[in-house]
């Protein structure tokens, strides 16, 4: 029973480690999804890929975080096969079926799964690790929520254009985003070429990553348009969901 009890403590070690890291990069000014990504490759040891890492080995500080993440994964992988085989393989009187092993193990797991899933415990930790940096480290600790003014459903997020998408060959006059509500901040090409603020002009390509803000309805909304007549039919709607929304903050701040 012990060595499964370990192997659930290793998993939430894990699991705060990856966490608190990826605190740490967004504190630098990494993207949030980005920031999970990579803390989890890192301790994990794959999928650290090549146009992300150039990312990290050119910042110091993520350099740093990136290097003691993967000290701690490689511990703690080697860790968790250890407690497995103890758990599996080493029996005494006192030890418990090995069915039981599998159940407290598949249990504490799905625990695990559902509250590293949780917003809340994620807004939660995230507070607490912040509260954390700022009184220990050196870290320049910023809450871009506050600063971009996130409330309700917004948020900045990334969107990574495919050739069937709506968005695709089309300037950014020609998507009219801007009256879906939704604002392109900025375009990362495949090449690694970083557009900011870019004009009405640029032409959004596949491979494109677009760095953009809006609601998660809209933004959601526009990740699964593709071309064709049906695409544009939406992109009218989402136009005219806008234009109402728009309307009615209007009167209720005239109000």
């Amino acid at each position: 029973m012990f060595p499964a009890i370990s192997v659930i403590a290793i998993l939430i070690f894990s699991i705060l480690m990856t966490r608190i890291a990826a605190a740490a990069l967004e504190n630098t000014g990494l993207s949030g999804k980005s920031a999970k990504f990579q803390s989890r490759s890192a301790f994990t040891g794959c999928g650290f890929t090549t146009i992300e890492s150039e990312k990290i080995t050119q910042h110091p500080v993520r350099r740093k975080i990136i290097f003691t993440l993967m000290l701690l994964g490689n511990a703690g992988i080697v860790t968790v096969i250890a407690a497995l085989l103890i758990t599996f393989l080493h029996k005494d009187d006192s030890s418990l079926p090995w069915y039981f092993n599998i159940a407290i193990l598949a249990g504490g797991v799905s625990i695990l799964w559902i509250l590293s899933s949780s917003k809340l415990v994620d807004k939660w930790l995230t507070k607490v690790i912040n509260k954390f940096m700022r009184t220990f480290t050196n870290i320049q600790t910023r809450d871009y929520a506050s600063l971009l003014k996130l409330t309700g459903e917004y948020e900045v997020t990334e969107l990574n254009v495919k050739k069937s998408d709506w968005i695709e060959g089309k300037t950014l006059l020609e998507s009219n985003l801007r009256n879906e509500g939704i604002t392109v901040l900025g375009i990362e090409r495949v090449n690694g070429i970083y557009i900011g603020a870019p004009n009405r002009d640029i032409k959004i390509k596949e491979g494109d990553n677009l760095i953009i803000y809006g609601s998660q309805t809209s933004i959601q909304k526009l990740d699964v348009r593709e071309k064709g007549s049906k695409g544009n039919l939406d992109h009218k709607k989402a136009k005219a969901i806008h234009k109402e929304v728009k309307q009615k903050q209007k009167k209720e701040d005239e109000g």
